[in-house]
């Protein structure tokens, strides 16, 4: 766990390991709910392998809001740190291992942490790059066309295109499986023109 704390923040090694014994390993199947819509989301959530998703119910119909791949790790932040009911489910694309810390130890975590030099400044950098990406979203979702969101993810994230079942993928653009065909389509039949 942690693997991505660890990597940009070395010289806060002693925190991440000081909380290793008190996170919970998962292997588990594709299709499996770690987090209900509607539940309080009680652990930070760590992905070493696989693909997990967030999404929500609109009438029966499934949104996807985003994906987490290895090394990632997230909370429902809202519901983590109010306590309140997730807006969102949290389910597994492949079969993933993935680490659960209780939301009492991240909390002793961050009051740890906010006694270390600088710890201010890297919580802020993280939570800004989040912010950041989820506002890019946001405002492609509102500007762009579902082809123009189709060829940002191919050229920012293509893992997601290459790892993500396709109607998971529609989800996301805002988009039927059927409409992402027919972009994939259009996309490809106009690659043959060059």
């Amino acid at each position: 766990m942690f693997l991505h704390f660890r990597k940009e923040f070395p010289q806060l090694e002693k925190y991440w390991d000081k909380y290793l014994p008190h996170q919970r390993r998962l292997d588990v199947p594709a299709k499996t709910v770690l987090l209900k819509e509607g539940q309080v989301s009680q652990h930070y959530i760590s992905v070493e392998q696989g693909c997990v998703r967030a999404y929500f119910d609109k009438g029966g119909d499934e949104k996807t809001v985003q994906f987490f791949f290895e090394n990632a790790g997230f909370s429902l932040f809202d519901s983590f740190v109010n306590e309140a009911a997730s807006q969102f489910t949290i389910e597994t694309i492949e079969p993933s291992v993935i680490y659960l810390l209780p939301r009492i130890h991240v909390m002793q975590m961050v009051e740890d942490l906010s006694q270390e030099p600088g710890f201010i400044q890297i919580f802020l950098k993280i939570s800004a790059d989040r912010h950041k990406r989820y506002n890019n979203e946001l405002v492609s979702f509102i500007r762009d066309t579902p082809e123009q969101r189709y060829l940002r993810l191919l050229a920012e994230r293509p893992h997601i295109i290459q790892r993500v079942p396709q109607h998971y993928i529609a989800s996301y653009l805002g988009v039927s499986a059927v409409h992402l065909s027919r972009i994939k389509g259009k996309l490809a039949r106009g690659a043959d023109h060059f």
